[in-house]
């Protein structure tokens, strides 16, 4: 993310570019203040070490900085403007992408007592683990996905791969959708979505919280015979175990066929890349390749919610490789699934 060609201009005021890019966002504030949303995306809006994220009444703060000391006097500024401008925040955390202790990087607290352990969404509650690790435990990129996935699933069996804390998966669970199973290599992160379950009201069912590499799971549920009406797959930007490799820039085809056998004819395959250099016209290409054969189709693709990467009014930075047709490197495309197995053939009428 760091990649992003953007630095501030020498007459530019962190405090005038905070103003700007939170007076955007101040439609999508909440009464409760429930909800995650992100403040400020200095990668595109003029300050590429810094960016703010909200998640109910707690504030994190993202340091980029290589030297994380470089941006102390930023974060400084941006602690006095946000407390005064969003009263009711409750507590600010720091998280330092290259701090030397694993502990700056999972978050310090600048500010405040305790950090919100939960949020709201489009009607869904969702736990979150703010300090789980560098990230926050809710990827705020794919909220549209979310909205996707409660809208379309009801009644339908759904797998999320690469689950992280299961939002999608929760999402689907909200809509209605008669089984979600989740995958993930961590278990920690997958009790996170079980907690998502419990304040939902959700029932849990041991078996569809599976802890365990992706590549032998997937081969259980085919010889299993396992099928699915949606397939959410959401993996790394790179990963290397006993049981496979995962590879978005060179090889993302390959993980998508690994999972093609569990979706049930008329289903759906829902696929992310948020590969930083692989451009939105290179993906387009390798999905209609795989769309070659006439047994998948490309549906839609979902965008990523505006305030995630800045608005018109504020600065705009530049992508290492164009995105478009998507509106951000995180690219999210649903493809529609048939089976050669539910094919009827033609009859022989000779």
């Amino acid at each position: 993310m760091n990649d992003i060609s953007n630095t501030p201009s020498s007459g530019n005021s962190l405090t005038a570019a905070l103003q700007a890019a939170l007076a955007a966002r101040t439609q999508f504030l909440d009464a409760r203040h429930e909800m995650a949303l992100r403040l400020f995306n200095g990668f595109y809006e003029g300050f590429p070490n810094l960016v703010v994220d909200l998640y109910g009444r707690t504030l994190i703060v993202y340091n980029y900085a290589h030297t994380p000391s470089d941006a102390d006097d930023a974060i400084g500024e941006a602690f006095e403007f946000f407390q005064e401008a969003l009263p009711w925040v409750t507590s600010i955390l720091v998280k330092a992408r290259y701090g030397a202790l694993e502990e700056e990087k999972k978050g310090r607290l600048l500010w405040g007592s305790g950090i919100d352990k939960r949020i709201r969404e489009n009607g869904v509650a969702y736990a979150v683990d703010l300090r789980i690790n560098q990230d926050a435990s809710f990827y705020l990129d794919t909220r549209h996905l979310r909205e996707w996935a409660k809208d379309n699933l009801e009644g339908k069996t759904v797998l999320n791969t690469f689950a992280y804390t299961g939002s999608i998966g929760i999402a689907a669970r909200a809509g209605g959708a008669s089984r979600v199973v989740q995958i993930d290599l961590s278990r920690t992160f997958l009790n996170v979505a079980k907690e998502s379950c419990t304040i939902n009201g959700f029932s849990i069912d041991r078996l569809d919280f599976q802890a365990g590499d992706f590549f032998p799971r997937v081969s259980h549920l085919k010889r299993d015979a396992a099928r699915f009406d949606c397939v959410f797959v959401d993996p790394p930007l790179y990963s290397k175990t006993r049981g496979g490799k995962v590879d978005l820039m060179e090889e993302s085809h390959r993980i998508l066929n690994k999972v093609r056998p569990l979706i049930n004819d008329g289903g759906w395959l829902v696929t992310i890349n948020n590969a930083l250099f692989v451009s939105g016209a290179e993906y387009m290409a390798m999905l209609e390749s795989l769309c070659a054969d006439g047994y998948l189709s490309i549906e839609t693709t979902i965008p990523v919610p505006q305030d995630f990467i800045g608005f018109s009014e504020t600065p705009a930075g530049v992508l290492p490789a164009d995105p478009a047709p998507f509106n951000h490197a995180t690219k999210i495309a649903v493809l529609r699934v048939r089976r050669k197995d539910a094919i009827a053939k033609p009859t022989d009428e000779s």
